[in-house]
């Protein structure tokens, strides 16, 4: 079983080739932010521990998690930011590594693909076999991002800069798929891709 890492920037649709992937049987995909969600419910030691370092104000009626509220807590905190980074992103880790493990014993399941943002800076290079980046023209995103989430031109400016540059991310990755054109010239870039592992 080939691990393979997904990448790219904000508004590249890393999403929207993690469904195409998903289509096929040999595939199983997981997105790093779907674990975090995950984990970080009533229950889970990831939802204690963020629990006694935000305290109880963070949690909605029913006692879970408000993800809104801990993103307006951890908001222009660097350091709190970097306590909850502390204790999310190990986790996650070790249950990304561990779904590897039990996928790797399932019969006709030849890919694993981890989508996660901060790919690279969190070291999962050393997870994969292999990185992917899912790259789009600065111009696509940022429609992208003003259509689909609303986003004005100053938020999409801080979110750009704030992530890794395209020399970044080709740097580190050893296949790039051009998600700029239509959602059928991605699928015939995946086709060729898995076709080459198969010959």
């Amino acid at each position: 079983m080939r691990v393979i890492g997904i990448t790219g920037g904000v508004g590249t649709g890393k999403s929207a080739v993690m469904e195409m992937i998903a289509e096929r049987p040999d595939c199983v995909t997981l997105k790093a932010d779907e674990a975090a969600e995950r984990l970080e419910k009533k229950g889970e030691p990831v939802y204690d521990a963020l629990v006694a370092l935000l305290s109880k104000t963070v949690l909605d009626e029913t006692g879970e998690l408000d993800r809104g509220k801990v993103a307006a807590r951890i908001f222009q905190d660097d350091a709190l930011l970097h306590k909850v980074n502390r204790i999310v992103h190990p986790a996650v880790k070790q249950y990304i590594l561990k779904q590897i493990e039990e996928n790797r014993l399932r019969e006709g399941c030849h890919f694993f693909f981890i989508e996660a943002a901060l790919l690279i800076e969190d070291g999962y290079d050393r997870i994969c076999d292999e990185l992917w980046y899912i790259y789009a023209t600065e111009a696509v995103r940022r429609e992208r991002l003003r259509v689909s989430r609303g986003y004005s031109p100053e938020k999409i400016d801080s979110i750009m800069q704030a992530q890794n540059s395209d020399a970044v991310f080709r740097k580190y990755c050893q296949r790039v798929i051009d998600n700029s054109g239509s959602l059928q010239e991605t699928k015939e870039q995946l086709a060729r891709l898995f076709t080459e592992y198969q010959s």
